[in-house]
């Protein structure tokens, strides 16, 4: 069995310490295959916040691929936001959308961040044109048989939680993604787990969201995904800070 731990909202900056060590202990001890964190590793972008990010997945030593969040653009410093917006990124630059191929399962990253918006909130999701011919590209390439799971920061769609991400754009993009033979859009951004199934022309793809390892909780303690995979199926566990396992 193939087993992915799914991660995302840790917000160095705003982290909870305790929750990030109970994780740390639980790859060490159960070594995942690979680890999928799935954006906002800070919380304004900041280099101390980066740094600390940087020493914490290259400390867990398992394959590691990491998509940008919304918190992971510059905040306050706009020339930076539009100009040299993952900068401070260097010290992980190799885990950024990185594709992995982890035992029969491809994942394919997908970039959901915006670095300017026609709206109000930036921090809502936005899938451009450029990024999802990328991410289509890459999933059409995975060999015949294998898993294809897609990791963005944001839900393409609504998925019940408390938090939304209004993602722009999301729900065309799930449907061509599912086209291309994707099996799940794994993300994060809302701060509490789900796997809900979408149906797109008689075919499943499952939306997986993971929690948060932060102290910004919202309707559940902070968490991690487990996603174990056994040939062509697949379950996920939500794994909570002194609370156990739940089946999603």
């Amino acid at each position: 069995m193939t087993r992915i731990f799914h991660v995302s909202d840790v917000h160095f900056g705003r982290e909870d310490t305790e929750a990030i060590e109970w994780f740390d202990r639980k790859v060490q001890e159960e070594k995942p295959d690979a680890v999928i964190m799935t954006g906002d590793l800070t919380m304004r972008a900041r280099a101390a916040e980066f740094e600390a990010a940087g020493k914490w997945l290259q400390s867990l030593h398992v394959p590691v691929t990491v998509e940008v969040g919304n918190h992971d653009l510059p905040y306050f410093n706009l020339f930076a936001r539009f100009f040299t917006p993952y900068k401070r990124y260097k010290a992980i630059e190799r885990m950024i959308e990185k594709p992995l191929d982890v035992k029969g399962v491809a994942v394919v990253p997908l970039k959901t961040t915006a670095r300017f918006q026609f709206r109000t909130n930036w921090s809502k999701g936005y899938v451009g044109t450029g990024a999802l011919q990328k991410t289509l590209a890459l999933a059409e390439a995975v060999p015949a048989g294998d898993l294809i799971f897609i990791a963005a920061h944001h839900p393409l769609i609504e998925a019940g939680t408390r938090a939304t991400s209004m993602t722009r754009h999301g729900r065309s993009a799930l449907d061509a993604l599912a086209q291309a033979g994707a099996h799940a859009v794994l993300s994060g951004h809302v701060h509490d787990p789900f796997d809900v199934a979408h149906e797109v022309n008689g075919r499943t793809v499952r939306l997986i969201g993971a929690g948060t390892l932060s102290k910004r909780t919202r309707d559940k303690p902070p968490s991690f995904n487990e996603v174990r995979i056994a040939g062509s199926s697949f379950e996920t566990v939500a794994r909570f800070k002194g609370e156990g396992a739940v089946p999603l």
